[in-house]
């Protein structure tokens, strides 16, 4: 029986044990403490207790003043040889008799020898006993305040972050954005100021309340990778696992860890395992390529490709991933004709985009301009023959001009794409024309979205290659003038001269009502004398002198 109750309260001490380096340093940890202390009381252990207080007296918790004034009591109500361990008694004990050894022999000095010793002597020397023992728990004491006194200090640093602490459970309603604002710099202030196993705890009880908030979980998930690997993995597969399994950001980082450490097929098992609860997902798809690119299996990277193709619900996403697959073909396999291929079937099923043609000649671009002359032309046909807007295939035009002013080796080549450019802008001027005499003129919306879309024409890799058009492409006819252009994004995606793009009519019309009063006020001595025009805008068709 003794056996088994010897052991029964090894597994409380070891039950206890735990408890506390689990949740010691917890601010609100006054109860648990308070129950180990007890226990250690009632079985009559008096020194287990003063040592739990050692302890407690160092833990900034709430209740720290409640704490000393227990420890003081405890102090008084026992003798100090039963509540210290043999060691420090007799060490403490040698300290204050050696004191008091001083006292007295500076009181022998004083009296004379052989002096008979006053009445009541046996009182006396109970008295310097129980003196002793007060100084022997005065000393106890006071060991332990200037730990009181450090402890206090760091309580008041924590005060104002535990009042913040408004939900410390879990509840499906949103924080408010004080308390998460509260939650994050006591995270920091601890992470800066507090050991290693208080931020930890701290940590534990953010993510109480905070569970559905990635932030605190990437946060801590940072803070563990200078202490444990595995202290990483553990964070991540709780927030992934049970309480954020739909956050791609969560999952891309478990993945990227575990690569990091070598865990490969974990991090190949993380990221399937991911887009197979949540398909569709392609920067899932993309980082599953990347993975497998830089384990140099290039089969596998290009079969994640195709198969995100097959699988694509709209025509977009199934561009995008052609997109990135010539790309990836061109720069990581090295296979130029693959590549074409791949963005030549892509225009068959979407005629229409334009980020295919520009992707497509970006391709041809990439290779040397002397022998791929004719595969940039023909691309340049494909766009101009396609589907595009009359707007797009403007632009495209105006870049093949540009193309075989800069790098063409035909006169003849340069001269009939320059006079197809031509007819292609007096047709749409036309056609505006008409539009404008039908009343039908274009919002302001619809001309941002216009504008936009020949924005996106424009890419780093088509500005770098082909510059501006010369200004020998320009007809002799028509003087140049001046441009007004501010806005340099604009510039750059159109690469126009002034002559070369409408503006919507209404613009044009006030600029033509602007030059026929002038004309009518003060007419020219011959037709082509054209008038000083102020700011004419830089968008607009000038007036063409045979029309007169």
């Amino acid at each position: 029986m003794s056996g088994d109750g010897l052991g029964y309260h090894q597994k409380r001490v070891c039950l206890f044990e735990l408890a506390m380096a689990a949740a010691g340093t917890d601010f609100r940890s006054d109860k648990l403490w308070d129950m180990y202390i007890n226990w250690e009381r009632d079985r009559g252990q008096h020194r287990e207790v003063t040592a739990i207080f050692d302890v407690l007296l160092g833990v900034p918790t709430q209740l720290y003043s409640h704490h000393f004034d227990k420890f003081k009591e405890h102090v008084r109500n026992n003798l100090p040889k039963d509540i210290m361990s043999t060691s420090d008694f007799l060490a403490l004990r040698a300290e204050v008799v050696s004191g008091e050894k001083s006292a007295n022999t500076a009181e022998e000095e004083l009296d004379p020898p052989g002096g008979d010793k006053p009445p009541g002597t046996v009182a006396v020397v109970e008295d310097e006993e129980d003196l002793e023992t007060e100084k022997l728990r005065e000393r106890v004491i006071a060991a332990r305040q200037e730990v009181h006194v450090l402890n206090e200090q760091e309580v008041s640093k924590r005060w104002n972050f535990e009042e913040g602490v408004k939900r410390p459970y879990f509840h499906v309603k949103p924080l408010e954005r004080a308390q998460l604002k509260n939650w994050k710099d006591y995270l920091d202030f601890e992470i800066e100021n507090g050991t290693h196993e208080r931020v930890v705890v701290l940590f534990e009880r953010c993510m109480i309340a905070c569970a559905l908030y990635e932030e605190f979980w990437i946060k801590y998930a940072k803070y563990m990778e200078n202490h444990s690997a595995e202290g990483v993995q553990n964070v991540f597969r709780r927030a992934c696992m049970i309480h954020l399994p739909r956050k791609s950001n969560l999952h891309l980082l478990w993945a990227a860890f575990e690569e990091d450490q070598g865990n490969v097929d974990e991090a190949r098992r993380v990221l399937r395992d991911f887009e197979m609860m949540v398909p569709g997902l392609v920067m899932v798809r993309l980082r599953r390529v990347s993975l497998e690119r830089r384990q140099s299996d290039l089969v596998s990277a290009e079969q994640l490709l195709r198969d995100a193709m097959s699988v694509a619900r709209t025509p977009e996403v199934v561009t995008f991933y052609a997109v990135k697959l010539s790309r990836w073909l061109l720069k990581a396999a090295g296979d130029r004709d693959r590549a074409r291929t791949v963005l030549l079937e892509a225009i068959e099923k979407d005629k229409a985009n334009s980020k295919l043609y520009l992707n497509l000649l970006e391709l041809e671009f990439c290779a040397d301009l002397k022998e791929n002359e004719e595969n940039v032309l023909n691309c340049f046909e494909q766009a101009l023959t396609s589907d595009l807007s009359v707007d797009l295939k403007i632009t495209f035009s105006q870049r093949k001009v540009e193309f075989l002013e800069d790098f063409g080796s035909d006169m003849k080549t340069l001269l009939m794409a320059y006079d197809e450019h031509q007819q292609l802008l007096k047709q749409h001027m036309a056609s505006r024309k008409r539009s404008a005499e039908n009343g039908d003129t274009l919002r302001g919306d619809e001309l941002d979205e216009k504008r936009s879309r020949v924005d996106d024409v424009s890419t780093p890799a088509m500005s770098s290659a082909v510059s501006m058009v010369t200004a020998a492409a320009a007809p002799p006819m028509i003087p140049t003038l001046p441009t007004q252009t501010t806005d340099t994004q604009a510039t750059q995606a159109y690469a126009y001269n002034w002559y070369q793009v409408g503006l919507s009519p209404s613009l044009c019309q006030l600029h033509e009502i602007t030059f026929w009063l002038i004309w009518l006020l003060e007419p020219p001595v011959n037709c082509y004398a054209i008038p000083e025009i102020p700011q004419m805008p830089s968008q607009c068709i000038p007036w063409q002198p045979e029309q007169c």
